[in-house]
C-alpha cells in the first residue's frame, strides 16, 4: 500500500476496536486499572478534546500528535479521579435542580 492509499490516521483510529489498541497504536503506556474502572469514560474525553482542534487544517503528523495528546490528557484525568468526579459522561453532568427531596412534599388534607 503506498501512501496515497494509506488510511488516514482517524480512519486508522476508527478501526481499532479496544482502548488498548488505541494506545498501542498511539506509543502511548497506559495504566490499566484506570482502563479498568474507567474505560468508556477515558475515550469519551479523549473524543471530547479531539473535538475541540480543527484537525482538517492539521496533517497526518500533526493529527497523531493531538491524538495521542488527547488520549494523554483523558487517561491522566482519571489517575487520581472517578468518573463521577469528572463527570464524564452526560449521566454524571446533567442537573439535580429538578428533584425535590422528601421532606419538601407536604401531605394533602382532605
Amino acid at each position: 500500500m503506498t501512501n496515497a492509499t494509506r488510511p488516514g490516521v482517524l480512519d486508522q483510529m476508527r478501526a481499532l476496536s479496544s482502548a488498548e489498541d488505541m494506545f498501542a497504536f498511539l506509543d502511548l503506556d497506559y495504566d490499566p486499572s484506570v482502563l479498568n474502572r474507567a474505560r468508556l469514560h477515558v475515550m469519551k474525553r479523549m473524543g471530547d478534546y479531539l473535538a475541540k482542534v480543527d484537525l482538517g487544517a492539521l496533517d497526518e503528523e500533526a493529527i497523531r500528535a493531538e491524538a495521542q495528546k488527547a488520549l494523554c490528557r483523558a487517561h491522566q484525568d482519571f489517575v487520581n479521579s472517578s468518573p463521577r468526579q469528572q463527570k464524564a459522561l452526560k449521566i454524571y453532568a446533567r442537573s439535580r435542580g429538578n428533584i425535590v427531596p422528601l421532606e419538601g412534599l407536604l401531605p394533602i388534607s382532605r
